[in-house]
């Protein structure tokens, strides 16, 4: 099968790495994400595995599509047996680019109604809609007249990983803050600090990562498990899969420290790290406070910038201030306004553009002589 996961824009290279890592085969970074090739059970193993992707999507069919009847009848040709009965439901999400048909309504509404008929002419019953939690998600990419069906392997977005009970003002995805760890050049094993931690997502993804406990453990069902075709062979096969990531955790990582000025926020921090079962410092304290680690470590943030949460000139000073404290380490800041690079008067050793939602930010590396 054709799989392909998403990432956040700008973070394709570190899905990229992370599927190469995992040792899935056909890997080919694309825009928006990375496709990758297998049977089945690798995308599957894929929902498991990967932090930094946010959706894993199997392709189920391609052909053109220059009106509504063709849309109709390329659905049509799909066998939806091993997706769907009456008993099931579905969700479908549709795009389009530089095609005759324009309005994703209609695609999506059109794609629904030939699987819809098919299953009703083949056993007499439909499947229901459901918006909400579908047992199958179907999305339809429509681009020059050509659509594509992709499955949602996942269900749901892969950044909900379950152990987030508060998330703060401002919360970064857990699939983002994964991906910035990865392109700071984080290597898992020197101490990791968040300065600034707001809900913690950051040091939970370190602790996560650096322990190998796959993201997709906690997840109670995929929404593969709720196809028709999931039956007690296939379970056995996904058992394994999550028996053999299992057996790669670590019993302990490096020390992580999260801390921020706000007491509300290192409470949430400490009850999230207890949902996610890893052990981390935190401290409530200004980024003042910030002191080196022995050994130098490594120096991940998200300063607040304005968007959802304020940001000011002298938090900025004393940020830079702090940071240019810590001989021999690595500062990495995510930062969505120039003022942040401007208060650390020094060039970044490394620059890269991603994007938190909809919010155009930098990444900024820093070497600390």
């Amino acid at each position: 099968m054709d799989f392909f996961a998403t990432a956040a824009k700008g973070t394709e290279p570190a899905l990229r790495d992370e599927l190469r890592e995992h040792r899935f085969r056909g890997v080919r970074a694309d825009r928006g994400g990375v496709h990758f090739t297998g049977a089945a059970d690798e995308g599957f193993r894929a929902c498991i595995e990967l932090r930094t992707a946010v959706r894993v999507l199997a392709e189920l069919a391609s052909f053109d599509a220059p009106g509504g009847d063709a849309l109709y009848d390329g659905v049509s040709s799909v066998d939806w047996a091993p997706y769907l009965s009456p008993v099931h439901t579905l969700a479908v999400r549709a795009s389009c680019r530089s095609s005759a048909l324009t309005h994703t309504q209609f695609i999506a509404q059109r794609t629904k109604d030939a699987i819809v008929d098919q299953i009703r002419r083949r056993v007499g019953a439909r499947p229901s809609v459901d918006l909400e939690d579908p047992d199958l998600a179907l999305f339809v990419h429509l681009v020059r007249d050509r659509a594509t069906l992709y499955a949602d392997l996942g269900g749901a977005a892969l950044h909900r990983r379950g152990y987030r009970t508060h998330i703060g003002g401002a919360p970064l995805k857990e699939t983002l803050a994964a991906a910035l760890l990865r392109l700071s050049g984080w290597d898992r094993a020197r101490p990791l600090v968040d300065p600034m931690c707001g809900a913690g997502t950051i040091a939970l993804e370190a602790a996560l990562w650096a322990r190998d406990i796959a993201p997709g453990l906690r997840a109670q069902r995929f929404g593969f498990e709720r196809w028709a075709c999931h039956d007690q062979a296939a379970a056995q096969r996904t058992t394994a899969l999550r028996d053999a990531a299992r057996a790669r955790i670590r019993p302990e990582g490096p020390p992580i420290l999260a801390a921020d000025i706000d007491p509300s926020a290192a409470e949430i921090t400490r009850g999230n790290a207890r949902m996610a079962g890893v052990q981390i410092e935190v401290r409530c304290e200004p980024i003042t406070a910030l002191a080196k680690t022995a050994p130098p470590g490594h120096v991940m943030t998200n300063p607040p910038y304005g968007e959802r949460l304020p940001g000011t000139a002298a938090l900025y000073r004393d940020m830079a201030t702090a940071f240019s404290r810590l001989s021999g380490h690595r500062v990495a800041i995510l930062s969505g306004t120039e003022e942040v690079e401007r208060a650390m008067r020094r060039r970044p050793e490394r620059s890269l553009t991603v994007f938190n939602g909809p919010i155009e930010c930098r990444l900024l590396t820093y070497d600390i002589p």
